[in-house]
């Protein structure tokens, strides 16, 4: 359903967002899709401050305001908080109220416009995830304009970030970012198990115990399910056996990883090359950032955007919406693990040789490897497949002009090197361009 903006609006829309920095901009992309269903005024999404991550960074403060605002004021109307004379003409508090996961337009016209109308301010909770994945073509792309164009970072994010893909970029023309995602949180959160024995359990147990809704799992059903994150180590070991030499530099995204230095280790064996942005900043670069997480997951959100490759290691929300932007900014490669058929592989990996190995790795990842063709209309998630708002670019020849056969599409190679029997995995990437939004 299509929203029609009118003249007047119907009210002023506060929403309360809800989990860490990525899942808190799927909210705010939804906000202001469903601000303009309702025909209604936004006011500035409150940023949660409660979540695991106990960051107390408001909008301003990690994303441009002014910006945000101006960007988008052709398809809403954006405030930085109700009119005093608003809030002192009411005779009750906003009316708050939560959604349901994935709801209809219709169900924000049916149920929440009648109470916006009637209250004149109207505070929406929890507000992630809470708007249908397929909606018509004139809202998917203005999820595109706020996601990829609005949601501009703060001045001293993005000049950091910057700094840093830079400071890759001069010890290496290509690199790869990897999210780990190796945190005791997620971990914890996963209910798998990694080899830590006892330890590792009764430390992630109580972590767990921060969710009380979480239903008791199987570890290894999970691990079979492909539901558990890789190890650095396996993380290493896939991306050696797809081709990539131990010359490759890496950047790691990621906060604390569970276990240190020794979790580690393996994958700095494999890969020397590895840099973090605590080792490419100097301390009195990211000293401003250090007690706010969001912002530290910003830097890296950049770092990560600007490589040649970026390298999942779960399905969350950086990974989906860091996805969705580089396939709608040109293609740029996402490699994801297909960790239902890796763990199998991972566990049985010393019963044959590198070579099988390798081999077997290639044949997992097809279909993960973050190609053209992997993006369908109504395929997953919006944010991961932004297919409404991304079209092919054909490369015309002087014989495809000429009608004598189909135009080509335009393609880089990238080529990486194999292992000791010299084989090489050449890449394609298919240039795209975005649709007009």
């Amino acid at each position: 359903m299509a929203a029609v903006r009118e003249r007047k609006s119907k009210g002023y829309l506060l929403i309360a967002t809800s989990g860490g920095l990525n899942q808190q901009r799927t909210g705010i992309t939804d906000a202001v899709v469903v601000a303009r269903i309702l025909n209604a005024t936004l006011v500035v999404p409150e940023l949660d401050h409660q979540s695991f991550w106990k960051d107390d960074s408001d909008f301003a403060n990690i994303f441009d305001v002014n910006w945000f605002i101006t960007y988008l004021a052709k398809d809403i109307t954006i405030v930085k908080r109700v009119p005093d004379k608003i809030m002192r003409s009411m005779e009750k508090p906003p009316y708050t109220m939560r959604v349901p996961r994935k709801s209809e337009p219709e169900y924000y016209l049916d149920q929440v416009l009648p109470i916006l109308s009637r209250r004149r301010v109207l505070q929406l909770t929890k507000f992630d995830y809470r708007l249908a994945n397929n909606l018509d073509d004139e809202l998917q792309k203005l999820r595109c304009r706020v996601n990829y164009h609005a949601l501009r970072f703060t001045k001293p994010i993005r000049e950091l970030g910057q700094r840093l893909v830079m400071r890759m970029q001069k010890m290496a023309s290509r690199y790869i970012a990897v999210h780990l995602r190796f945190e005791p949180d997620m971990l914890a959160f996963s209910g798998c198990y990694f080899g830590g024995g006892e330890k590792e359990r009764r430390e992630l147990g109580e972590i767990r115990k921060r969710w009380t809704t979480l239903p008791d799992l199987s570890p290894d059903g999970e691990q079979k399910r492909g539901k558990c994150p890789l190890t650095p180590h396996e993380v290493g070991l896939m991306l050696r056996a797809l081709g990539f030499t131990n010359d490759t530099y890496l950047y790691v995204a990621s906060g604390e990883i569970y276990g240190g230095d020794g979790t580690m280790q393996p994958l700095k064996d494999l890969f020397p090359n590895i840099y973090t942005k605590e080792m490419l900043a100097q301390e009195e670069e990211l000293k401003p950032f250090h007690p706010f997480s969001s912002r530290l997951a910003a830097i890296d959100y950049i770092v990560c955007d600007e490589s040649n490759v970026f390298v999942t290691n779960n399905n969350g929300n950086m990974a989906k919406i860091l996805a969705g932007r580089r396939r709608y900014m040109g293609h740029k490669r996402t490699i994801r693990p297909n960790a239902k058929k890796l763990s199998a592989l991972f566990m049985s990996r010393h019963e044959m040789d590198w070579d099988t190995f390798a081999s077997k790795v290639k044949a997992c990842q097809r279909g993960f490897m973050g190609e053209p063709d992997e993006m369908r209309p109504g395929r997953g998630e919006f944010h991961e497949y932004p297919s409404t708002c991304v079209c092919e670019k054909p490369f015309m020849d002087d014989i495809s002009q000429d009608g004598l056969r189909p135009p080509k599409l335009a393609a880089n190679n990238v080529t990486m090197n194999g292992g000791g029997n010299e084989e090489s995995v050449v890449l394609q990437k298919r240039s795209g361009r975005r649709a007009s939004t």
